[in-house]
């Protein structure tokens, strides 16, 4: 069987065009939208994400500023820097950076954002509406599965989806997300007792843990969908997905690419979630 690659890039320039052009004409009203990016670590990898929304922002029209509280920065201090940035009008949007400093849960500061400047969904407050079915944000990396499959005409409605993973960041909010498409949704994780047979009986396989290769050929029946999120870093430093894509090809009828797939559409739909934050609030 040949395994369509669920490239995200077609997509995500579609989003980008849209949100470049709202955002230009937010700035013909008088004020670009403007991202706050609130970042309290050295990590690494968290620093290349910030250059990166930095470059997308700069590309949609958006004004992004980085508010760095430094790596010793305490769970107070975040609160009351969220606090101050949710009651700032000048702000649209604010997106808090992972890693935290030691001791600093992200439930113990995401509460002091706005729900209406939540522009990835972090917040409890924001989970709840998204639970309830009312408007807020939705994680932006959740909603770039349903999204990438609804741009390759994957139907969800009707179809069983596994879910493997159970953060608050992907895999609770996806959950919700799907069965709002009339999707059929289990959501198993790590230690789910035979995992094969919990996601070989889905239509589609949505792999959101964590770990790498941990979903492969046996995991999969004859013709499913399968869509990676996971974005780990390998021994030579390169990105690898949840999935072993050697081991899938040729089962599956589609998988989506790690890197390629997931990433490049969830930059878009937050880039897109500040546009919709300004427009809101104008």
């Amino acid at each position: 069987m040949d395994t369509t690659s669920l490239i995200g890039k077609e997509l995500a320039a579609a989003i980008n065009a849209d949100t470049k052009a709202r955002a230009a004409a937010l700035a013909e009203q008088g004020t670009a939208p403007r991202l706050a990016l609130v970042i309290a670590n050295d990590d690494p990898a968290s620093i290349w994400y910030v250059k990166s929304l930095n470059r997308a922002a700069e590309r949609n029209g958006i004004t992004c500023e980085n508010v760095d509280l430094g790596i010793d920065a305490t769970a107070e201090q975040i609160r009351v820097k969220l606090a101050e940035l949710s009651a700032d009008p000048a702000v649209d949007a604010i997106m808090l950076q992972t890693p935290l400093p030691k001791g600093v849960g992200l439930d113990d500061v995401s509460l002091s954002i706005a729900a209406a400047k939540d522009v990835d969904g972090v917040s409890p407050l924001s989970l709840g509406l998204l639970a309830s079915g009312l408007p807020g944000f939705p994680p932006a990396t959740s909603e770039a599965v349903v999204e990438l499959a609804k741009f390759h005409a994957i139907p969800l409605a009707g179809r069983l989806v596994a879910v493997v993973g159970r953060s608050n960041v992907v895999g609770k909010p996806l959950a919700q997300l799907l069965l709002a498409e009339n999707a059929t949704v289990t959501v198993a994780h790590s230690r789910t007792t035979d995992l094969p047979s919990v996601t070989s009986a889905a239509d589609v396989v949505v792999a959101a843990v964590g770990r790498a290769g941990l979903i492969t050929g046996e995991h999969v029946r004859e013709g499913a969908v399968v869509f990676d999120v996971g974005t780990n870093e390998d021994e030579n430093g390169n990105i690898t997905g949840d999935v072993n894509a050697e081991s899938v090809t040729g089962k599956a009828s589609a998988l989506s690419p790690v890197p390629g797939g997931i990433g490049p559409v969830t930059t878009a739909l937050l880039m897109r979630h500040v546009v919709q934050a300004a427009e809101s609030a104008r």
